[in-house]
């Protein structure tokens, strides 16, 4: 999938990896259900909320913090279809592409509760309540081929 069509939920900056899943949350009687744990901390029950294909916009640094896995696998698990940023701290920009999650970098000026669509093959978001459109640098042909068939596992599973 190429294009993402969902519910903005907004954030600014220095997002960290513990914001986005507690660390006592990382239990192994957890680890089916990561989503239902999705920012806790700094937004009670929004995990409740969000829905399958539902979008985070972020200022700066998104992802910041702790190196894991678990966080991007939380969003992907409460429904998260992508993530936009005005950038991404590099390993959690690494371990998300791993894990399947699509990562924009891209200033937009977008609201809480807009409804957008992200073209990652055009290189184009578009805010759908008021028709603006951003464009961002699209990924390489490698980092679209990992996002699209569920992460790196999954990559090399397809080529065998």
């Amino acid at each position: 999938m190429t294009v993402y069509k969902g519910k903005v939920w907004r954030f600014g900056d220095h997002v960290d990896t513990d914001q986005i899943i507690p660390a006592e949350r990382l239990v192994s009687e957890n680890l089916k259900r990561l989503g239902d744990f999705a920012f806790e901390k700094v937004r009670p029950g929004i995990a409740e909320k969000m829905q399958k294909g539902d979008i985070i916009i972020a200022e700066r640094n998104f992802g910041c913090g702790s190196s894991r896995e678990h966080a991007p696998l939380a969003l992907i698990d409460a429904g998260i279809s992508c993530v936009v940023a005005g950038s991404f701290s590099r390993i959690f920009f690494r371990n998300s592409i791993n894990t399947g999650l699509a990562l924009v970098e891209c200033n937009v000026d977008i609201q809480e509760g807009s409804e957008i669509e992200v073209d990652t093959s055009a290189g184009t978001i578009k805010d759908l309540s008021n028709g603006r459109v951003y464009n961002f640098k699209k990924h390489p042909e490698f980092i679209r081929e990992l996002i699209e068939s569920g992460g790196l596992i999954e990559t090399i599973r397809r080529r065998k």
